[in-house]
């Protein structure tokens, strides 16, 4: 009998052995923290307008806000209030839809008070 439990436990550590030899792990690099400045925030907006200042932005998870003049100058400058994902993917902001993301729970707080209810 005793033949028999060494021949099983000699069975069960071969098993074991070829798992572990088919076992990989891979690594990848952490994904770096979303840059949170205002000229980071304002490079999501191109198209006619640009950027012409910032007067206020913040940044809570994947989401931020930002207050800003744009424009084409100073003549034809507006206030607005946008809000922005960062992808993690393409390492830069964007632009989101407020009807699409403002919802409470979605965003942080901060966020979504200070990006949601304005023009």
């Amino acid at each position: 009998m005793t033949i028999v439990r060494w021949l099983g436990a000699l069975l069960i550590a071969a098993a074991l052995v070829g798992a572990a030899a088919h076992v990989s792990a891979t690594s990848a690099p952490s994904p770096s923290a979303a840059p949170c400045t205002s000229s980071a925030l304002s490079e999501a907006v191109h198209g006619a307008f640009t950027v012409l200042s910032v007067q206020n932005f913040g940044c809570e998870g994947r989401f931020a806000y930002l207050w800003a003049t744009v424009g084409t100058n100073e003549a034809d400058a507006i206030g607005v209030t946008e809000v922005l994902e960062y992808s993690t993917l393409r390492d830069r902001w964007s632009l989101v839809s407020r009807e699409r993301w403002c919802h409470p729970g979605l965003m942080a707080e901060v966020v979504y008070r200070q990006g949601c209810f304005s023009n």
